[in-house]
C-alpha cells in the first residue's frame, strides 16, 4: 500500500495515540505519515461539553477528512466516538486497553482520611457527566466545577490552585509519563467509580471502501478487548447515549463469562444507579443491562 496518512488532534495524547499507530505499521513495513487536524472541542476551549452544540466534539472534522479522502486513517480515543459511525466509515481496529480506571490527582495539603482521600468540601474539576454523578453519589459535600484543556494544561491549573483535585484518565497519565510526583494520587477501583465505554482503547477508523487498509488493520487488532468494548458501547447506544450521558460500563472477561459493571443517572442531578451482570453471550449481556435500566 501507498503511504499511509494518519489524521489526528494536536494534543500531546491524540499526537502519543498517532504515533503509537504509525510505530505498529511501521513494524508491518508500511510507510506512515501524520496530519493534524483541529476539531470543534479543541477550539472552543471555554465552554463545557454541554454547552457545545452537536456530537462528535473531537472526531467530526477528522472524519469528514477521511470522508473526502484528505487522510486514510484516523486514531481516536474510542470513549470519544458516537456509537454508530458516520456513513461510509467503519472501525478497522482497537488497540490494547491500558488500565482504563480513572484518578483523582490531589494536591497534598488537601488530603484527608475520608473517602477517595479528599478533604471535607473539597473543590474537584471535571467536565465529565458521568464522573460528576460519580462523585456526588460517595461524596455529596464536595463541590464540582467544569475543567477543559489537554491533560497536561489541567495538572497545571490545578497545581496553581485553581481547584483542590482533579479527576483524570490513568491512561493519560501513564501514556504521557507525566510526572506527578508533587500530587497525591488516588486510583479509583473500577467496579465501584465506573470508568467511560471503552476508556483506555483507541479506535482505528476507516473508509468502509478501503478494503486493502481494512486487511492491514486486522493485523492488528485486539479482538478480545474489541469484544469487551462492544458491551460497553452496546449499552451505550442502547440508552442513545452521547460522551455526555452520565453513564460507566466496564466490561471484562472471567473465563467464559462475561461481566459488566454500569453506573447511569437520567440528568447530572442524579444518583446514579449500579448494576452487576455477567453472560457467556455478549449480547445477551447489554440487553440484560438495557432491559434493567429501562
Amino acid at each position: 500500500m501507498a503511504r499511509i496518512k494518519i489524521g489526528s488532534r494536536g494534543s500531546d495524547l491524540a499526537l502519543w495515540q498517532a504515533r503509537f499507530v504509525r510505530s505498529e505499521l511501521e513494524k508491518l513495513g508500511h510507510e506512515v505519515e501524520i496530519k493534524i487536524i483541529k476539531t470543534k472541542g479543541d477550539a472552543i476551549q471555554h465552554l463545557s461539553f454541554d454547552k457545545i452544540e452537536g456530537k462528535g466534539f473531537f472526531t467530526k472534522e477528522i472524519e469528514d477528512q477521511l470522508l473526502d479522502k484528505s487522510v486514510d486513517l484516523a486514531v481516536h480515543s474510542h470513549k470519544d466516538l458516537e456509537t454508530t459511525n458516520p456513513a461510509g466509515l467503519t472501525i478497522g481496529a482497537v488497540s490494547y486497553r491500558a488500565n482504563p480506571a480513572d484518578v483523582l490527582l490531589i494536591r497534598k495539603e488537601k488530603t484527608s482520611g475520608l473517602k477517595f482521600q479528599l478533604t471535607e468540601n473539597a473543590l474537584v474539576g471535571t467536565s465529565s457527566a458521568r464522573r460528576k454523578v460519580q462523585l456526588k453519589k460517595y461524596r455529596p459535600d464536595i463541590g464540582l466545577k467544569d475543567i477543559r484543556g489537554n491533560v497536561p494544561t489541567r495538572i497545571e491549573k490545578l497545581r496553581k490552585g485553581e481547584f483542590d483535585a482533579i479527576v483524570l484518565a490513568q491512561a493519560g497519565i501513564a501514556r504521557l509519563k507525566l510526572d506527578v510526583s508533587d500530587l497525591e494520587v488516588y486510583e479509583f477501583d473500577i467496579k465501584e467509580f465506573i470508568p467511560a465505554p471503552a476508556q483506555g482503547v483507541l479506535g482505528l477508523q476507516i473508509r468502509e471502501e478501503d478494503t486493502e487498509l481494512d486487511k492491514i488493520l486486522h493485523q492488528l487488532n485486539n479482538e478480545e478487548v474489541q469484544k469487551c468494548i462492544g458491551v460497553e458501547r452496546g449499552i451505550l447506544k442502547g440508552l442513545n447515549g452521547g460522551c455526555q450521558l452520565p453513564l460507566g460500563a466496564y466490561c471484562e472477561k472471567d473465563g467464559n463469562t462475561y461481566h459488566v459493571w454500569s453506573s447511569i443517572a437520567k440528568t447530572v442531578n442524579e444518583i446514579p444507579e449500579h448494576t452487576h451482570f455477567f453472560d457467556s453471550n455478549p449480547d445477551k449481556l447489554v440487553q440484560k443491562v438495557l432491559n434493567n435500566l429501562i
